[in-house]
């Protein structure tokens, strides 16, 4: 009976498994959003600034200069601000009612990543890192043991030009995207699915490099400043803040102060205390197929434990 128990448990598990990635097959990839109309925003912004002129001769520019400002100020504010959905869909939270949460690590792979990856592992977490290509490309290995021990990658541009990515034009823009895609998925095997901007500022050219890769944009809804705060406790208490089920957490690895590995873990420590878990996006992408992953996390790591 001892024998059997682990292959009844693990038969189980993967029939819940199964029915996570078919059960609802209406809401398949409800979660993947690329961009389906990515220069759609070129069109209302000529609209608008001829609206502003037209306004302007007519009624006088007291009424029309405003306009004409306003619509480039809302498209400067757009490319600034991560969760702006004007320029093309974000992902800041997941549906979910049981206490998950999407934890990601940006700028990787680094000197961090192995202990992160040991950390992961004791808490029992799952991660998307999202990886700058040309550090993978230098350090493939470790973009392997992420996939090995479970974890997903997303495209976080080739070369990470933080100051200057927000104002890429369409050829570069779409170079640092497509260059990291293909290292990426010549790595790992398989292409990414998820793109975050570069310090999440994506300007009104990302859309339209990531509609032919398939690929969704994600930000996040709860952050530490973990790259320039270097006190744990004040990271956790910044994320703590806007944590509930379905949060999307930023976090960094390889951050200049050399406490990135101290504050993943402070952060996994402060999430198992308040009952939650680190879960990968499920692919049915709502309430039920969240849940549903959820299950299949916990009963896959109960097997192993058995096992």
């Amino acid at each position: 009976m001892r024998g059997t128990a682990p292959v009844a448990a693990r038969s189980w598990s993967s029939a819940i498994v199964e029915l996570d990635t078919r059960a609802l097959p209406s809401a398949a990839a409800t979660l993947q959003r690329p961009p389906r109309h990515p220069w759609i925003w070129a069109w209302l912004f000529a609209a608008a600034q001829i609206v502003g002129l037209m306004v302007g001769w007519l009624l006088g520019w007291q009424w029309g200069m405003p306009l004409i400002l306003g619509t480039q100020a809302l498209l400067f504010w757009a490319t600034l601000w991560p969760r702006s959905r004007l320029l093309s869909p974000v992902l800041v939270r997941l549906p979910a009612r049981a206490r998950t949460v999407w934890l990601t690590i940006d700028d990787g792979p680094s000197e961090d990543t192995a202990a992160i990856l040991d950390l992961l592992d004791r808490h029992q977490a799952k991660a998307c890192f999202f990886v700058v290509g040309e550090r993978a490309e230098s350090k493939p290995e470790r973009l392997r043991e992420m996939l090995r021990r479970g974890h997903e990658i997303g495209n976080h541009s080739y070369s990470h030009p933080e100051k200057w990515f927000w104002a890429l034009p369409p050829r570069a823009m779409r170079a640092q995207i497509n260059r990291a895609q293909a290292v990426l998925g010549a790595i790992a095997g398989r292409p990414p699915r998820w793109f975050r901007a570069v310090v999440g500022m994506a300007n009104p050219f990302v859309a339209a490099a990531l509609k032919p890769l398939g690929l969704t944009r994600v930000a996040w809804c709860a952050r530490g400043f973990d790259t320039r705060e270097a006190d744990p406790a004040r990271v956790v208490a910044r994320i703590a803040r806007d944590l509930s089920p379905g949060a999307i957490i930023l976090l960094h690895e390889g951050a200049p102060h050399g406490r990135s590995v101290a504050i993943v873990e402070a952060v996994l420590v402060h999430l198992a205390a308040h009952g939650y878990r680190c879960v990968l996006p499920a692919p049915g992408g709502d309430d039920a197929a969240m849940d549903l992953h959820t299950a299949a996390s916990t009963r896959a790591d109960a097997v192993a434990s058995v096992d």
